[in-house]
């Protein structure tokens, strides 16, 4: 064995080859991280210091986030040599001062420093920020990282790869007939104040909106919520990409003090974890829309995306507004993606407040516009009549400031659909909104299920609504609403899977179980469906003996009345609510349903007129494909509800 090889277990390390080895098989471990290891190996029993290994690996003058860098190093390290940091067979963590190798070493290694060093190529997917340009030196007098590694064969083997990687991310990043698919994680809020947290998550939001429009047509973006279930994770890059099916991940983090923000983002591949990208950006808070604008230039440059011209122009102009104002735009949104009545009630406060202190800012009045549309649909403290006409005006004043605005026209689109029922305007909307920004999730899902589904699109539904799920595949209302879109096709044994799948996502959704309960009663699984539907009462609040109490009733009532039994004290409980002085008051679009169930035509057309006339739309625009309308096809008033609400026969 070579001096410059060493054993340790089923390992063995050569840093003449630059390789490691177990058992004579070599582990694939890219450059960084078998640096790290042939340092610590090399100093073993002491302690090196997290300055040390950012001085030896990276050297002074390129700047990353270290920490984050030194982390994801040492997490490789550990995974290729099957070490736990609970209980350290060979790398040791000394908290907040460094690493030591503890392995037995069957043959010492050469000290690391007596190697000649190599000049490396560097490569070209690595960016390094220069210095101000008063104070830049030239190439030959700027000092460069030394990387211990012998022979002149790795600096040759090095530039080879320099060129593949180019080739590889021109050519094979993105199959043919493929997107690139990108992830930003949750950016991590380092600065030690937990009401910062809104800064760090709106920041990721708007960083992935940006990035959303980048070339669309060649990336896609996973949205935010899917993103969002990686916070805090201790999930490796690799098991996120898989899960999510991604090609590359961005990570980041930012700290925020005396009005002043730091954020550092960098670029991971996925298939081999090789950091592409890392940049730190020093700014004034109010600068952070500019930074997002920066972060997108750079991501695509990195990804060998080429930026379509209009997205070029776009990512060009600078974006400003008030401080105040965007610190308020950050706090609805952190409190809108909570999809509850108190967040959205929250939500609304803090986008009006941003719009007080900056009548210009487009973003506050589309977020505002979303609260409104989804405020009839979380909870009843806003009825139809008042939240749809504040979402429309809110919507319109988002577009006339920036015509290009995606969730403005979502909204719009939404709010024609479900209160207008102008389903014209409707798809006109939702068009605007795909074209302004081809991954918007919600886009795609309200285009499915506010618009091609009312008209009887049954199959473009179900595709638009299979691209909301691709650019979301964690978010719990998309995955449900593409069980419903198979059940509203005749599709139920999909929707039936699909449903099974949202719920292993979170079983404590209610809505999941809500829904299914309600698939499995239109296809006569009453018995099913009553267990479903005392789980969804448990999750939504209710105690188990109200809810062991309803669920008995229910059984009693199917066991002696058969499926009209069931239906008719469905329609029972809804109109005793409907009469309730207090609490949720059912729409009359329920009503209608709930008569359509047990068979009374003549109310369920009555309640349907009063529901188009009260323009409530959130039931009744699924007039041609709601299985609960199958016994009201075949009659003339059928037709003429369906022309009343504008769809096609």
């Amino acid at each position: 064995m070579p001096p410059s090889a060493v054993k340790f277990g089923d390992f063995e390390l050569d840093s003449a080859a630059f390789e490691l080895r177990r058992k004579g098989r070599p582990i694939r471990l890219e450059r960084i991280p078998l640096e790290l290891l042939l340092l610590l190996v090399s100093r073993k029993g002491e302690l090196v210091t997290r300055d040390e290994i950012v001085d030896k690996l990276w050297g002074s003058d390129v700047f990353i986030d270290t920490n984050t860098a030194i982390n994801v190093a040492v997490r490789k390290v550990r995974q290729a040599l099957r070490d736990e940091p609970d209980s350290p067979r060979f790398l040791l963590t000394v908290p907040s001062k460094g690493y030591r190798f503890v392995g037995t070493l069957v043959e010492e290694v050469e000290p690391l420093a007596a190697v000649a060093p190599v000049e490396v190529p560097v490569l070209p997917a690595v960016v390094t920020l220069p210095a101000p340009a008063s104070s830049e030196k030239s190439p030959a007098e700027r000092p460069r990282s030394r990387y211990w590694i012998a022979g002149v064969a790795v600096g040759l083997l090095l530039l080879t790869s320099a060129i593949a990687l180019r080739v590889y991310l021109k050519r094979t990043a993105s199959p043919p007939g493929r997107r690139i698919m990108l992830a930003v994680l949750p950016f991590n809020n380092l600065s030690g104040n937990p009401n910062q947290e809104y800064i760090a998550d709106g920041l990721t939001e708007e960083t992935l909106t940006d990035l959303g429009q980048l070339s669309p047509a060649e990336m896609g973006v996973i949205a935010r919520t899917s993103a969002m279930a990686y916070k805090h994770t201790d999930k490796t890059i690799s098991q996120i990409g898989r899960e999510l099916g991604v090609d590359y991940v961005l990570e980041g983090s930012v700290r925020t003090e005396a009005g002043k923000a730091r954020v550092s983002a960098q670029l991971i591949r996925v298939s081999d974890q090789t950091h592409l990208w890392a940049k730190n950006y020093d700014r004034d808070l109010h600068d952070l829309l500019n930074i997002e604008n920066e972060l997108g230039r750079n991501i695509a440059q990195q990804v060998q995306v080429k930026l379509e011209p209009k997205w070029q122009g776009d990512l060009a102009k600078a974006r400003s507004t008030d401080p105040e104002a965007y610190d308020l735009y950050l706090k609805g949104r952190y409190y809108w993606n909570q999809r509850t009545p108190p967040g959205i009630k929250q939500s609304i406060g803090y986008y009006q407040q941003a719009i007080a202190k900056d009548p210009d800012f487009a973003q506050a009045y589309a977020g505002l516009a979303a609260a409104y549309n989804f405020a009839t649909i979380v909870g009843s403290f806003f009825s139809e009549q008042e939240s749809f006409p504040k979402a429309k005006a809110a919507a319109l004043k988002a577009i006339s400031l920036d015509p290009g605005n995606a969730e403005a026209h979502a909204a719009l689109g939404m709010e024609k659909a479900l209160y207008e029922h102008d389903f014209v305007g409707a798809k006109e909307s939702f068009l605007k909104a795909i074209e302004a920004n081809p991954n918007a999730a919600y886009a795609h899902l309200f285009y499915s299920n506010c618009y091609l589904m009312p008209m009887g699109r049954k199959g473009e539904a179900i595709a638009e609504n299979k691209k909301a799920l691709e650019l979301d595949p964690l978010s719990l209302p998309i995955n449900n609403f593409m069980a419903m879109t198979y059940m509203y096709a005749g599709e139920y044994d999909q929707s039936y899977q699909q449903f099974q799948r949202t719920i292993q996502l979170d079983p404590t959704f209610p809505l999941a179980h809500n829904y299914l309960f309600f698939m499995l009663a239109v296809t006569g699984r009453f018995e099913e469906a009553i267990q479903e539907n005392q789980k969804f009462m448990v999750l939504s609040g209710y105690s188990p003996e109200e809810a062991a109490a309803e669920t008995a009733d229910m059984l009693r009532r199917f066991k002696n009345g058969g499926a009209h039994g069931f239906w008719q004290r469905n329609l029972e409980v809804i109109l005793k609510a409907r009469q309730a002085p207090q609490g949720p008051r059912p729409p009359a679009s329920m009503v209608a349903t709930a008569y359509a169930l047990v068979g009374d035509k003549d109310k369920a057309y009555e309640w349907l007129n009063r529901a188009i006339d009260e323009h409530d739309g959130q039931d009744v625009i699924d007039l041609k494909c709601d299985p609960v309308y199958e016994p009201l096809r075949g009659d003339p008033r059928y037709v003429a509800l369906l022309h009343k609400l504008g769809l096609p026969e």
